[in-house]
């Protein structure tokens, strides 16, 4: 049973700028070469959206009692150190210029919060993982093991 589980997909606000984006090539390619050509590009480009966004939507968190899962990185609790939860400018910054290169990221640009999750395993090149969520409270006490309340 999971401690904590999210799915990092896309705003709904990516979906209307992509249906905007959609319909503004339908009607760009219609009007000079005509409907099928239209349809054919509107619908090209309508497919290769919504693969983008449910690919990139598909990354999940998840906590259980013997693991930690971000995206397709798979630790076992065991080998986890200090959490931090990050929001605001601490989190900004932990996904750039206060990041070690050699650290696990699972970034989302339109999630703002991130926990930092240091990795105590000697054989694990990432010396920490900053994991984006967009509860940053819940996903570091289920770490934790401490409790937190839900707003």
């Amino acid at each position: 049973m999971p401690l904590y589980r999210e799915r990092l997909s896309v705003p709904v606000s990516w979906w209307i700028i992509a249906v905007a984006l959609v319909v503004t090539l339908f009607a760009i390619v219609t009007v000079p070469v005509g409907m099928f050509a239209g349809t054919l590009v509107g619908g090209v480009a309508a497919l290769v959206l919504i693969l983008w966004f449910v690919q990139y939507g598909a990354a999940r968190v998840q906590v259980d009692g013997e693991r930690l899962q971000a995206g397709r990185a798979v630790i076992g609790r065991a080998d986890l150190g200090k959490v931090e939860a990050l929001t605001g400018d601490d989190a900004r910054h932990a996904f750039g210029r206060d990041c070690d290169p050699r650290a696990y990221l699972l970034l989302r640009s339109y999630v703002r919060g991130a926990v930092r999750v240091e990795i105590t395993d000697p054989r694990d090149p990432a010396p920490y993982w900053v994991i984006a969520t967009r509860h940053p409270d819940r996903l570091a006490a289920a770490l934790t093991g401490h409790s937190v309340a839900r707003s």
